[in-house]
């Protein structure tokens, strides 16, 4: 089919723009701007068209778009003046994954790493919402495999258009609470309709929700499931290691219980058709994904760690991963740079944010990033007073340091210890020194 994706610079829309290209199908799509993504998509044949404008649309028959697509696009407004069906993502997920045996991966968060990790240990299809460092993209295909490994998104409800053959689920915190309109009976029962879609189960069962869940299912119960964790360098790597239940020692790219818990859901989801033993060779092919406790740069006194963490458990749980990560590197000093990714989550969220970055020697808050939403006003230098606070403009990367800038002068230069940033904005471009 001629297929259209608006949005296409998007990690999700990006991975089925992929997907469907090489099943064969002719795709075409739009993005507001230019961006590695795009150029990408370019390089495997694909026509992108910046900004968005009728003119993309032609004899297309399928538009398919993201969940912050409006619908006065000039694209979607003139698919419909020409009859072509226009779905948004959750609405096409049917078609795409219609003939795949889907293992659909869930949660607020550590989706895509859970994700990754069990792409690295099974063969066939994957989609991802971040870049695997195992093959450097977020689409893995194989032309002669049915099994697809999905991370499956909530914010919208697309989960529960997934088509499950095994549904993993790390947590259930409530997350995007606007699409479910601040309703949380409805959110957890979007929730509970995924599980029970799915005829494998996996799920872990200290979540205060997923211990509530009936029926059959493969339990992960992490305190005394998951033994004897210990952080390690194996080829000056991270890694954490750890026993699960009667299956011995594991080996995993990352630090931290988190990982260890992702980890494991992910072997408990592929033992339902592979050997243990296979499955302890193949998860030691997992390198981590990009802007997931990304090291982007190490030099002499200080190494550079990039995080797409953006929800207060998450930073939480990658600074204690960068706690461990420190000494192990005999570093004593951590400088956190956290860049708020909407007004909306930031406020809902405010006063665990206050408390998530403890530990942190320095803290460094650049402006919002409000993916679209109105300003609104929040004191950060009186909410985060407790920390040895620099409000900034942006980072500024400077071959192995990072100088901080506000007000076009710089404020500070940081050169030594272990540097992480936290966002899902543009912060990582200013991390690597992209333009």
């Amino acid at each position: 089919m001629k297929l259209h994706f608006i949005g296409i610079g998007g990690i999700g829309i990006s991975g089925l723009a992929k997907y469907m290209n090489f099943k064969g199908h002719c795709v075409s799509g739009s993005d507001i701007g230019k961006s590695l993504i795009t150029q990408n998509l370019e390089k495997l044949g694909m026509r992108v068209s910046v900004p968005h404008d009728s003119c993309a649309i032609s004899d297309q028959e399928l538009v398919i778009h993201s969940a912050i697509i409006r619908p006065d696009n000039p694209e979607i407004m003139e698919a419909k003046n020409r009859k072509i069906e226009v779905q948004a993502r959750r609405e096409a997920l049917p078609f795409i994954l219609k003939d795949e045996k889907v293992y659909s991966v869930a949660g607020a968060h550590g989706k895509s790493t859970t994700t990754a990790i069990l792409s690295a240990i099974m063969e066939g299809n994957a989609i991802i919402g971040a870049e695997a460092k195992e093959f450097g993209s977020n689409v893995r295909y194989d032309e002669s495999s049915t099994t697809m490994i999905f991370e499956a998104d909530e914010s919208d409800g697309s989960f529960l258009n997934s088509n499950p053959y095994c549904a993993i689920v790390i947590n259930a915190e409530p997350e995007h609470m606007e699409y479910y309109d601040y309703n949380y009976e409805r959110f957890y029962d979007s929730y509970r309709q995924f599980i029970q879609m799915a005829k494998i189960r996996v799920i872990n069962a200290e979540d205060p929700f997923l211990e509530t869940i009936e029926g059959e299912a493969i339990r992960l119960y992490p305190s005394k499931d998951i033994r004897n964790i210990k952080y390690v360098l194996i080829d000056e790597e991270p890694h954490t290691r750890f026993n699960l239940k009667g299956l011995g020692e594991f080996d995993v790219w990352g630090l931290g219980a988190h990982i260890a818990l992702d980890a494991s859901l992910a072997i408990l989801a592929a033992s339902e058709s592979m050997a243990v033993e296979t499955i302890r060779e193949k998860l030691l092919n997992f390198k981590g994904i990009k802007k997931r406790f990304d090291i982007i740069n190490k030099h002499k006194n200080s190494v550079m760690i990039d995080d797409y963490g953006h929800h207060p458990t998450e930073i939480r749980a990658t600074l204690e991963s960068v706690k461990e990560y420190a000494k192990l590197k005999g570093y004593n000093k951590i400088t956190a740079i956290w860049q708020p990714h909407k007004y909306s989550r930031t406020i809902d969220n405010l006063e665990e944010f206050i408390n998530c970055f403890e530990g942190a020697a320095e803290l460094v808050i650049l402006p919002v990033w409000s993916a679209g939403e109105s300003k609104k006003e929040i004191n950060f230098t009186k909410e985060f007073a407790r920390y040895n606070l620099m409000m900034a403009d942006k980072v500024k990367r400077a071959n192995n340091t990072l100088e901080v800038v506000k007000d076009s002068k710089v404020l500070k230069t940081l050169d030594d210890g272990l540097i992480v940033s936290f966002g899902a904005g543009d912060i990582t471009k200013q991390m690597r020194g992209i333009s």
